[in-house]
């Protein structure tokens, strides 16, 4: 790693060294894949054995750093193989012998509560987004050592949900790499770039933007902007793009590994709609030097109004429109924001702590789980008459 760091060596506890099993989604490795290589290459530093549990279908080899051994669940991935499967699951980590397990999607929370039981160790679960008043997550009150947030906003939400494990809360912040240089509006030369990064899920979530970005057009800003992402409504999209005759001005791009480049090369990125889980294209976003445009509403932690972002209304072309001026016809305001939000980033969201505070949880969940064994098993004394 190229930052320096304390190291918070695995320590052995109760004679049992630290031992990690991760478990993985698609989910995971299509939207936090910064965050888990950035993990495993800390865990590698501390010389931490790691299995990794993952679809088949997960690219996660450019990933992998340091001893991890991949577990794929289901071997197969194929309806109904899911639960058929986890008896050679278990085996596999039963060999590997973990002594804390990790889930890093919420939609692994009941695979991992239940690994959790027939292994009888602790586990973390890693909680992204707002919680769903109708969705309950399953949690053991008795193996949950820790629900790691990376927000307050999420911390918040999951503490209201769930009050009776609000002891059990951790936010422990994602960390970034923060460029010491700052691109944005570096060349005054250069034709102004914006970018935006969401899945395109919805045809409507765009529909403002598009009208503010046409009518910035016709009132003769120049610039392009560039739309990282894939989904379902993709075409629907590029319908719309080219009833406002915005196809010259807007692409399209598809989301590839190593995105962080397409982040780079923005002077301007926008949130377009509030997102209800962390963005880690903010995140990376704000690392690279771009000024930020976002949405108010969602996990909105990394968003102060004219210090890290401007910020526009949901849904309110006018305030998008109004947002994007401040930029663009104040330069200097926004690489002003855009250095303010990487300040930001290296005083609270630095990789070195994430890993620490990240292995320091492990532990912690190792003592908890040994206390509680020690309490359960502990003979009931009676006093005699």
């Amino acid at each position: 790693m190229s930052e320096e760091r304390e190291s918070p060596r695995a320590k052995e506890q109760g004679g049992r060294p630290l031992r990690l099993a991760l478990v993985v989604s698609e989910h995971t490795v299509r939207e936090y894949a910064t965050l888990l290589e950035r993990l495993l290459v800390g865990l590698a530093d501390e010389s931490i054995p790691v299995a990794l549990v993952c679809p088949p279908s997960c690219d996660v080899q450019s990933l992998v750093f340091g001893a991890v051994e991949i577990v794929r669940h289901p071997a197969v991935d194929l309806p109904l193989t899911q639960r058929l499967s986890r008896p050679r699951l278990l085996e596999r980590l039963r060999q590997f012998e973990p002594t804390v397990l990790h889930c890093h999607c919420e939609s692994k929370a009941s695979l991992t509560r239940w690994l959790s039981r027939q292994l009888a160790v602790p586990y973390l679960l890693t909680v992204n987004s707002l919680q769903r008043w109708r969705r309950r997550l399953s949690i053991s009150p008795r193996r949950c050592a820790r629900i790691v947030v990376p927000a307050k906003t999420v911390a918040e939400s999951v503490a209201r949900r769930y009050p009776r494990l609000v002891e059990r809360i951790e936010q422990i912040n994602i960390g970034a790499y923060v460029k010491q240089d700052c691109g944005c509006f570096a060349t005054s030369s250069q034709l102004v770039s914006m970018v935006t990064a969401h899945r395109f899920d919805s045809g409507t979530d765009f529909e403002n933007l598009f009208r503010a970005v046409k009518q910035l057009v016709i009132e003769g800003y120049e610039f392009v902007l560039a739309m990282v992402g894939e989904g379902r409504a993709e075409r629907q999209l590029r319908q719309q793009l080219e009833a406002l005759d915005l196809l010259e001005v807007v692409t399209i791009v598809p989301r590839l590994r190593p995105w962080r480049s397409a982040l780079a090369a923005g002077d301007i990125y926008i949130r377009a709609v509030a997102s209800s889980t962390f963005d880690p294209f903010l995140l990376e976003a704000m690392s690279v030097g771009s000024a930020v445009a976002a949405c108010k509403g969602g996990v909105d932690d990394l968003i102060i109004p004219d210090r890290t972002a401007v910020l526009f209304n949901p849904g309110d072309e006018l305030s998008i429109r109004a947002a994007l001026q401040r930029l663009l016809d104040r330069p200097e305001f926004a690489r002003q924001l855009a250095e303010g939000a990487q300040e930001h980033l290296r005083e609270n969201y630095s990789v070195s702590k994430m890993v620490g505070d990240t292995v320091r949880a492990y532990s912690r969940a190792m003592q908890w789980h040994a206390k509680r064994k020690r309490s359960s098993t502990a003979p009931c004394i009676s006093a005699g008459v």
